[in-house]
């Protein structure tokens, strides 16, 4: 009897183990990234070439020199994130099959790969619908069998109202609806600068959200006021939300981690709030920018086949922002 009792236990047990769906997802902190851009910007009517390729490299030169940086990325941050510029110029035309060598060494590393389309007109509107949905076809077809593959439709809509940005996603997804939502990135309002709108629209529900935040947008002084200031941005969708573009100084001798010393000034308490919450909110964080020659926000610069670090305390205060 008790042999029988105890095969039943295991097999109701068993039985709702089966039936109980998984649970949804509560955290974004699996994204410990950065972002690799173009010296011009990612806004360039032209291809996007990030720091350290030219426009004449093939396949295989992209993917050695994008092997140094994406292993730089990770032994000198800790990065498993890397988000990538796209758009029609680029991927509509030959640049394409080389650039795809950049994706390519970030997915054998181990990587999750974000793919995000910036517009050349700077007006936060797609350029030209019918090209817009030839690149994404074209991107969606070679990476939508690999689940570290992400797609951000658009970087900061600005042009956009609400109402209007929430349709041009849901057309978006619509179209590419074989792509589980999960891995579908949709911008906030504005400059990506607030999530409560989208994350709320039943039309876009089980998406990912991605959020910007930065330090130049005020003159706080304070870890408050920087906290007060992000923390209805996000409102109450911090379990979708990726803050996938972020970043302070770093080449300017700023020293971050030093609490009793981050109030006081700008970069260092919108940095440090910025982290704490992350880190509270378990939130991932994609930092601006991982590489760009001439950014003085870039938190690594070229070495070598490589990378060096160009502020160890403000990759301390990532590295906390990110959970590490």
């Amino acid at each position: 009897m008790k042999l029988r009792a105890a095969l039943t236990t295991l097999l109701t047990v068993t039985a709702l183990a089966v039936v109980t769906p998984a649970p949804a997802q509560a955290a974004t902190n699996s994204f410990r990234g950065v972002n690799w851009a173009d010296a011009r910007d990612n806004y360039v009517d032209g291809w996007v070439i990030p720091t350290g390729l030219t426009a004449s490299d093939s396949y295989a030169t992209v993917r050695s020199k994008a092997d140094g940086i994406v292993a730089g990325f990770q032994s000198q941050l800790g990065a498993n994130t890397l988000r990538l510029p796209i758009n029609p110029q680029s991927v509509n035309s030959t640049w394409w099959a080389a650039y795809k060598g950049a994706v390519d060494s970030a997915l054998a590393h181990g990587m999750k790969v974000i793919l995000g389309y910036w517009e050349a007109t700077k007006d936060g509107y797609v350029d030209d619908s019918a090209a817009w949905n030839t690149m994404w076809d074209t991107v969606t077809s070679d990476y939508a069998g690999n689940a570290n593959v992400y797609f951000e439709p658009m970087n900061e809509p600005f042009g956009y109202t609400l109402s209007a940005w929430v349709s041009l996603c849901s057309t978006w997804l619509a179209r590419h609806s074989t792509i589980a939502r999960g891995r579908v990135l949709i911008s906030g309002t504005g400059y990506n600068d607030n999530v409560t709108g989208v994350g709320a629209a039943s039309a876009l529900s089980g998406t990912l959200l991605s959020l910007h935040f930065y330090g130049f947008w005020n003159t706080y002084t304070t870890r408050a006021q920087w906290t007060a200031d992000l923390t209805p941005r996000i409102g109450s969708y911090a379990s979708r939300t990726v803050i996938d573009e972020a970043g302070a100084p770093m080449t300017t001798g700023l020293t971050y981690t030093n609490g009793a010393t981050q109030d006081g000034n700008v970069f260092t308490s919108y940095f440090a709030a910025l982290t704490d919450l992350t880190r509270a909110k378990q939130m991932g964080v994609v930092y601006w920018p991982g590489l760009r020659s001439g950014d003085t926000y870039s938190i690594t610069r070229q070495s070598g086949t490589g990378l060096a670090v160009n502020n160890a305390s403000g990759v301390a205060q990532l590295r906390w922002g990110w959970g590490l």
